[in-house]
């Protein structure tokens, strides 16, 4: 099939030097890479479930959990904001 297609500037020259480089056709290059990219883009692969462990971290000694603005001015200092 014989269609038009506009390359960016970097993608052509891109092409243009792998396909010197390999010794291939110009056309050859860049339908490989389409259809390698399209394999990609069309059928991704699965995202990978990502999970943390939990671990109980407590509660540190001598500090009042009950007033979260006197929490802040001594974990921070008294400028907080």
């Amino acid at each position: 099939m014989r269609t038009t297609l506009t390359l960016d500037p970097d993608v052509a020259a891109k092409a243009k030097s792998g396909a010197a480089k390999l010794g291939k056709p110009f056309k050859e290059v860049v339908n490989a890479a389409l259809r390698i990219g399209l394999d990609q883009v069309l059928n991704p692969p699965s995202a990978k479930l990502y999970r943390t462990k939990g671990r109980p971290m407590g509660l540190r000694r001598g500090l009042s959990y009950d007033n979260i603005g006197e929490l802040l001015a001594t974990a921070e200092g008294e400028d907080y904001q």
